[in-house]
C-alpha cells in the first residue's frame, strides 16, 4: 500500500488497483463498506473521509483476501439473489444471477394457485425464497443432503419472513411421500475433470456441491430417475445445467418420459436449463417475451 491519505477515496482507487478483474471499484467500495459500516453512497459524497486506523486495517486484510481470489460473497457474508439479501458461506454455492433465469420460468408456468413445489438441492434456499417470495400462497419444500446448508436456508427463511419447509435430504430420500406440481433444482453439474474447477470462485466452494460423476450429468440422471413418480400428472421439472450439456439433458428428460421439452437460455445466452412436463401436461409451457432462436427443442 501506499502513503496517501487515508481518505476513503484514496484507500478505494488503490485497493482497485491491487484487485484488478471485471469490478475492482465495486469489490472495494463493498469491502471498505463491510469494514466500516458506511454505505456505498457515502463514498461518492464525501470521498475525502478518513477511516478510523481499525478500520482500515480490517479493510486492507479483506483486500489481500480478495488479491487471493476468495469471493466477494464469502467476504460480505451475504449476496443478493431475487433482490433478497442471503447470507452465504462456504458450505454452499454462492447464488449465481443466471439461475434467476430459472426462478423466472417457474413462475410462468401454467400451475395451480395453490401449487405445492419441491426445491431439490436448495444450498442458501435461494431458488425456494424467491418462489415463496412472489407466490405466498405455494407450499413450497427444500432439500439438501448436507446439515449446514439446511441450516443456513432456515436462517435465511426466518429474516426474510418467508415459508419454506426445509429438510436434510440426499435428493428424495427423505422428502415427505407426496406429490408436487413442481420440482426445480440447480444440482451438482461439472465434471470430474472440467479445468474450470480450478478457477475463480469455484475454488472456494464446496465439491459436493459442484461435481457430478465423469460427465457432470450422475445427478441428474438420479434426479430424473425419480421425479416422475413424485410429480402430480402434468407437473413440470425445472433442472439447471452446464451450458454445453442441453443436448444431453434434453435427451435424459426425454428418455423419462417427459413432454415439451425445452432448453432455456441464460442471460449470457448460453444453454443454463431444461424443463419439461410429466405425463398428460395439457398446457404447453408459455414463453412469454423469448423468440424460437433462443430455445432449443427436444432431442
Amino acid at each position: 500500500m501506499t502513503d496517501a491519505p487515508e481518505t476513503c477515496e484514496a484507500l478505494i482507487r488503490e485497493a482497485a488497483r491491487s484487485i484488478g478483474g471485471e469490478s475492482p471499484r465495486l469489490d472495494a467500495e463493498l469491502l471498505l463498506g463491510q469494514a466500516s459500516g458506511w454505505t456505498r453512497t457515502s463514498f461518492r459524497a464525501w470521498p475525502e473521509r478518513q477511516p478510523t486506523p481499525g478500520v482500515v486495517a480490517q479493510f486492507r486484510s479483506l483486500v489481500e483476501r480478495r488479491i487471493k481470489g476468495e469471493p466477494i460473497a464469502h467476504l460480505l457474508g451475504e449476496q443478493e439473489f431475487w433482490s433478497l439479501r442471503l447470507k452465504v458461506n462456504p458450505s454452499t454455492l454462492i447464488p449465481r444471477p443466471d439461475t434467476e433465469c430459472l426462478v423466472e420460468a417457474a413462475l410462468a408456468l401454467p400451475l395451480p394457485a395453490q401449487a405445492a413445489v419441491l426445491d431439490l438441492g436448495t444450498g442458501t434456499g435461494a431458488i425456494a425464497l424467491a418462489l415463496a417470495s412472489e407466490r405466498p400462497d405455494w407450499t413450497i419444500h427444500a432439500c439438501d443432503a448436507e446439515a449446514q446448508a439446511v441450516a443456513l436456508a432456515g436462517a435465511n427463511a426466518a429474516a426474510l419472513g418467508l415459508s419454506v419447509k426445509l429438510f436434510q435430504s440426499d435428493w428424495f430420500s427423505r422428502v415427505p411421500p407426496q406429490s408436487y406440481h413442481l420440482i426445480v433444482s440447480n444440482p451438482p453439474y461439472v465434471a470430474e475433470s472440467d479445468e474450470h474447477l480450478g478457477q475463480g470462485d469455484v475454488r472456494f466452494e464446496p465439491a459436493s456441491a459442484l461435481i457430478s460423476g465423469p460427465d457432470g450429468l450422475n445427478d441428474i440422471r438420479q434426479i430424473l430417475g425419480e421425479a416422475p413418480g413424485r410429480l402430480e400428472p402434468g407437473g413440470w421439472l425445472l433442472v439447471e445445467h452446464g451450458y454445453n450439456q442441453g443436448q444431453a439433458v434434453r435427451t435424459l428428460f426425454t428418455e423419462a418420459g417427459f413432454d415439451y421439452v425445452e432448453t432455456r437460455q441464460d442471460y449470457g445466452q448460453r444453454d443454463r436449463f431444461t424443463l419439461g412436463c410429466c405425463n398428460a401436461c395439457l398446457n404447453p409451457c408459455p414463453n412469454p417475451g423469448a423468440d424460437e432462436s433462443n430455445n432449443q427443442g427436444a432431442a
